[in-house]
């Protein structure tokens, strides 16, 4: 019996593991580019409206690595 709003778990092959995997450590290395890019246009003192527009591109990858994150480890609703 399926009770309606009861949690489902959703299977992927290895390959689907395997490449939001690759992806999570692509973006987690692109991330880890921008940190490094910031702290150097800082530095420098650059233009404060780019590394503005640099911290906004870091935060969207933070947000697709927190969204690659959740398909990798589901919530468990206890």
């Amino acid at each position: 019996m399926h009770c309606a709003g009861a949690s489902q778990t959703v299977d992927m092959s290895d390959q689907e593991q395997a490449e939001i995997r690759l992806e999570f450590a692509r973006l987690k290395q692109e991330h880890a580019d921008f940190d490094a890019a910031i702290n150097a246009m800082m530095t420098l003192g650059c233009d404060p409206l780019q590394i503005q527009r640099m911290k906004k591109k870091k935060l969207a990858i933070k947000d697709k690595l927190k969204n690659l994150e959740d398909r990798i480890v589901p919530d468990i609703i206890a």
